[in-house]
């Protein structure tokens, strides 16, 4: 069985939308404006790269990323892998940045049981939830970033559901206040 690894910047009120840039959002790029850059707190995202073997995207996401990540040379890691993306809509893949389409949370679970190393979601906010609410995730990667969003979209859904427990297997903070958080999912 594969693991699912949901990664994403997210504030303390747990908005994880527009973190880089992203139009349509009033506090875009909340990740750099006001908050210093330390590279040492994006060791984790270098680390994502090596360990996990694809990528598993929602549609905006992937949409947004394949006119961009191709030309990033800090992206080679995630631009070598397998990517997919979950969608009930897309017709078709960005020849810039090909994937595999899923059409479900059910295809993503018949994924988890191929051959293969880790899975990574990146972004993906809809699909992140969808994900965890099925009982997928099997761990979170999270840079929980010092500022308050309000509105926005959220790491966690808001489903009535069981608790699900974490437990913390890694963690850092930055002076820039920002902190690394790692969470396996208990079974």
């Amino acid at each position: 069985m594969r693991t699912l690894i949901v990664t994403a910047f997210v504030s303390v009120d747990g908005v994880m939308e527009g973190p880089g840039g992203e139009a349509d959002y009033r506090n875009t790029g909340w990740t750099f404006k006001d908050i210093d850059f330390d590279p040492a707190a994006y060791e984790i995202k270098g680390r994502e790269q090596e360990e996990t073997t694809a990528l598993l995207l929602g549609r905006t996401s992937y949409e947004a990323f394949a006119p961009v990540w191709p030309t990033m040379d800090d992206f080679a890691g995630y631009n070598a892998m397998p990517r997919y993306v979950v969608s009930s809509t897309l017709t078709a893949d960005d020849p810039r940045w090909p994937a595999t389409i899923l059409r479900s949370v059910d295809d993503v679970a018949k994924l988890k049981e191929t051959e293969g190393g880790p899975i990574a979601v990146h972004g993906s906010a809809t699909l992140g939830r969808s994900l965890a609410d099925a009982g997928l995730v099997d761990r979170y990667h999270l840079l929980v970033f010092p500022v308050l969003l309000g509105a926005g979209k959220r790491l966690f859904s808001e489903a009535d559901k069981d608790k699900t427990m974490l437990k913390l297997v890694e963690q850092d903070a930055y002076p820039n206040g920002v902190q690394k958080q790692v969470f396996e999912v208990v079974r």
